[in-house]
């Protein structure tokens, strides 16, 4: 546990992403019409989503920026917005593909839910987000800030809502060096772990929740997870412990300390941005939004999560989430009750490509 301020480019304030942009990328024409061509010639309605691979896809130019926003998620911000896919030649099933195009060239993808999904529509499905089933991907509601449950997300923005629906980031490293100056009582609570509810989504070898700190660290870097609504859903579940007051409010302390104007990042996405973030070193919400009518206008954005090959290792506490926390493994995701030897083999080829291990080979 280290009590100190973290000294990273991690650890950045809105007036740090102001003042230097690098963390912005724009695709040329040239680019767009390279992705375009590549998901025309290679799309085929016949074809899921684990029957494309990598060799499928040419991003040509677009692959430069692609890269650098990579090495800044990384090495940098742990925060980057690529603008300019080609939203507009593309339809939504086309613009999809794209995503995972694109994730194929990244990483692994990881399942994100009961029906192992491997890549997410993000658009509201009437789910009420504080439920024991509650998922913020298919609600329109006002999201807590939270990391998603792999070491890289994607979200692509295809349409917009009608109004709100405002994209929120802040830096988990800050945070934590704001509460260590402010309250390190608090802070050193968040080293300890707390209960996260897998919303009766787990895979039927998993508990129904698992522990986690907020904060650890591993080979000299600070890693986060946090989930609000996760932690007060397992409060409900017969074996997790009950929150002293104290972890009540630091769990307060915390989500006040993200929403601070001058630490966190607001934006709206615009058809064609894509949001690559580290989930390790940021956290992410969005406020509430009122959608069209029109059923073709409704807001889509589309998520991926990823496990890239060269990423380090995670401190062991991330293990029950993780699944392994070995650098160059197959990790993360929310595993599911559909993950079956149509996933696993797409898994094995995809990680073969890339030179990545599958957890407990």
């Amino acid at each position: 546990m280290r009590l100190v301020d973290i000294e990273t480019r991690a650890a950045w304030t809105v007036a740090d992403l102001e003042g230097d942009t690098r963390w912005i990328e724009t695709l040329d024409d040239a680019a767009r019409r390279d992705l375009t061509n590549a998901v025309r010639a290679a799309h085929d309605p016949a074809r899921s989503l684990f029957d494309y691979q990598r060799a499928d896809f040419d991003l040509g130019r677009a692959w430069t920026p692609i890269t650098r926003c990579l090495r800044e998620i990384k090495e940098g911000r742990g925060f980057a917005l690529l603008r300019g896919l080609p939203r507009d030649g593309l339809s939504s099933a086309e613009f999809e593909l794209l995503t995972w195009a694109i994730g194929l060239h990244i990483g692994v993808a990881r399942p994100q839910g009961k029906a192992s999904q491997y890549l997410s529509a993000v658009r509201d499905a009437g789910i009420a987000y504080r439920t024991a089933r509650g998922r913020g991907y298919s609600s329109a509601a006002e999201l807590d800030f939270h990391t998603d449950s792999a070491d890289i997300a994607l979200l692509t923005c295809y349409n917009v809502a009608k109004s709100g629906g405002e994209s929120m980031v802040s830096s988990s490293v800050t945070a934590h060096n704001v509460m260590v100056r402010e309250r390190p009582n608090l802070a050193a609570l968040l080293y300890q772990p707390l209960y996260f509810s897998r919303q009766r989504e787990q895979a039927p070898d998993e508990a129904p929740f698992y522990p986690n700190p907020v904060w650890d660290e591993a080979g000299g870097l600070l890693y986060s997870k946090w989930n609000r609504n996760r932690v007060i859903q397992a409060q409900a579940m017969e074996g997790v412990p009950a929150l002293t007051p104290l972890q009540h409010e630091a769990m307060d302390y915390l989500d006040e300390i993200l929403r601070r104007p001058e630490l966190m990042y607001a934006t709206h996405l615009r058809p064609g941005d894509m949001q690559m973030l580290n989930n390790h070193v940021t956290l992410h919400s969005r406020t509430a939004f009122e959608d069209h009518d029109d059923p073709a206008l409704k807001r889509c954005l589309f998520r991926l999560w990823l496990a890239p090959p060269d990423w380090p290792a995670l401190p062991r506490s991330w293990r029950p989430a993780y699944g392994s926390v070995a650098a160059g493994t197959v990790r993360g995701g929310i595993i599911g009750q559909a993950y079956d030897e149509t996933r696993r083999n797409y898994e094995r080829r995809q990680a073969a490509e890339l030179g990545m291990r599958q957890p407990g080979s």
